[in-house]
């Protein structure tokens, strides 16, 4: 019986703690001034390894922008982005280039939104998290935590 307090405890938690995912404390500064003065610091957890190293390889066209870091960063950052990346059997497959929002983990998570909230001008594109979860620098995602009130209904 005492053990099974504690298990039925996580369980009731794991829920909660699954719209949380906040930076580690070891995030590299360099992570977070440079991904973060272009969208969100996105968690490293939301990608698996392979598709962090994918991404990484190709920053000097990062999505139409040269996002290249001096060899310095890009290792402090790829060496942080391994430690903490997700597990590819739990998130899917991220596309190619690898994409947070392809993976079948953001796919289950959005499947309700209607097309329409992507296409909104306060959204723009599925990478916008902050457009919507207004936690999201803090790594609060939930969905009770909509900035959008339509996306409420």
């Amino acid at each position: 019986m005492k053990k099974l307090i504690p298990a039925l405890l996580l369980a009731i938690s794991l829920p909660a703690l699954a719209d949380r995912l906040p930076l580690p404390a070891d995030t590299p500064a360099s992570y977070r001034a440079e991904c973060g003065s272009c969208h969100l610091p996105y968690p490293p957890s939301l990608l698996a390894s392979g598709d962090w190293r994918r991404l990484l390889s190709g920053l000097d066209t990062h999505f139409g922008s040269d996002a290249s870091l001096n060899a310095e960063e890009r290792q402090a950052i790829a060496a942080f982005l391994a430690r903490h990346a997700g597990s590819l059997s739990r998130l899917g497959d991220a596309g190619n280039p690898p994409r947070i929002s392809q993976t079948a983990r953001f796919v289950r998570h959005h499947r309700e939104v209607p097309a329409r909230f992507w296409r909104d001008p306060r959204v723009k594109s599925a990478a916008n998290c902050e457009a919507c979860h207004r936690g999201a620098a803090n790594g609060h995602f939930g969905e009770h935590d909509i900035a959008i009130p339509e996306l409420r209904e």
